[in-house]
């Protein structure tokens, strides 16, 4: 790995601010992401939605914003946000593409926006695209385009890069990481814990029945990404057994979970990655999980316990086998297999490949003889 220092744009979400509380997963990734190359003596410029924190060790680029006309926002067929999102991003890539053409040595896309990718070909600069979900399919569209797209790719994930084999072939696997320094080792306690977006996909409500099945009360933190659910099918589960603790900063959130006896993961869906996992297992906090999507890469027998999805009964004892196993063997895992150090060095690695191949690809042929 060279020792050069880099000029790196970091490309979040225009929507969620990147600052504590974070909106989610995403949110705090890129955050720790910048906050990692900062450390390591890079110069980091993040874009990302109004209201992100701007008092850390990196720049914040603007979101371009504008008003629509009220004909504009009467377009039932159309939410705002959608245009406000594709406008920021339309606006950040004419910028590296014009005026910060020579600011960057490289751009680093976490969006889950089409625009950066479809427009990669404009900036000067190497683009690299780490891919935090499946193949949506604005995406993928962009993907599509006569002539491909100028990026580069890396998936969280096994699971997730096979996902997007057919959209893009083989994809280098850079699993995310978490600072083990912020997540440390808790003395664990007597309930269950579980954290996230309070929305459908995540199911708590599934990790909330099937720990009471166990004889373990719960504990659950997050924002509540949707009011309908959490006051029709989540607000009723509370109780004397059940306590909701809010939408929690890193270190609150690191404290509920290193005080508990298991961690509860409890996805609907696919998980492209699963990074409460890694956070649990940090905390020393065994974890029962479905094993869904990327999540079982994460666990090992030594660590947690997996349930198939759909099934109750055996989520029940998952839960029960997995607070049984030692607080040590979860932190362990979690030095060997879940490294910020590790995901950085391999994040910089491959920067400095896609740095090198574009001074290749752009430097003048040498002439022939005469």
């Amino acid at each position: 790995m060279s020792d050069r220092r880099l000029r790196i744009a970091l490309l979040a979400s225009s929507r969620f601010a990147v600052r504590q509380p974070f909106a989610g997963g995403l949110e705090a990734h890129v955050s720790q992401v910048a906050h990692a190359l900062a450390a390591l003596g890079h110069h980091v410029t993040l874009f990302a939605a109004p209201g992100s924190a701007t008092d850390l060790p990196y720049d914040v680029l603007p979101v371009h914003t504008f008003e629509m006309t009220p004909q504009s926002r009467d377009d039932y067929l159309t939410p705002a946000w959608t245009v406000h999102e594709t406008h920021a991003y339309v606006s950040v890539m004419l910028e590296l593409a014009g005026p910060l053409r020579d600011s960057f040595d490289i751009v680093h896309n976490h969006s889950l926006h089409y625009i950066p990718l479809a427009l990669a070909r404009t900036v000067p600069m190497p683009m690299l695209t780490t891919l935090h979900t499946p193949p949506l399919p604005w995406m993928e569209s962009a993907v599509a385009l006569p002539g491909g797209v100028a990026s580069a790719f890396a998936a969280v994930s096994a699971y997730t890069a096979a996902q997007w084999l057919p959209v893009n072939g083989v994809v280098p696997v850079i699993a995310n990481g978490i600072d083990l320094t912020a997540w440390r080792p808790g003395a664990g306690g007597d309930y269950a814990v579980w954290s996230g977006r309070i929305v459908p996909e995540k199911g708590v409500t599934e990790a909330i029945v099937a720990a009471r099945r166990a004889g373990f009360p719960v504990r659950f933190a997050g924002p509540i990404g949707d009011a309908s659910y959490f006051e029709d099918e989540v607000k009723p589960l509370i109780g004397p057994d059940v306590r909701y603790e809010g939408h929690l900063r890193q270190d609150e959130l690191a404290e509920l979970v290193g005080s508990a006896a298991v961690a509860l993961v409890t996805p609907r869906w696919e998980e492209p990655y699963g990074l409460v996992v890694a956070e649990a297992l940090a905390c020393g906090t065994p974890v029962a999980a479905l094993a869904r999507g990327g999540i079982p890469e994460i666990l090992d027998w030594s660590s947690g316990s997996l349930a198939r999805p759909d099934d109750p009964d055996e989520l029940t004892r998952a839960i029960r086998h997995a607070a049984s196993l030692s607080r040590a063997d979860a932190r362990l895992r979690a030095e060997t297999h879940c490294s910020q150090n590790v995901m950085m060095q391999k994040y910089l690695d491959r920067y400095y490949q896609l740095i090198g191949a574009r001074v290749r690809s752009t430097r003048p042929q040498d002439r022939p003889a005469a």
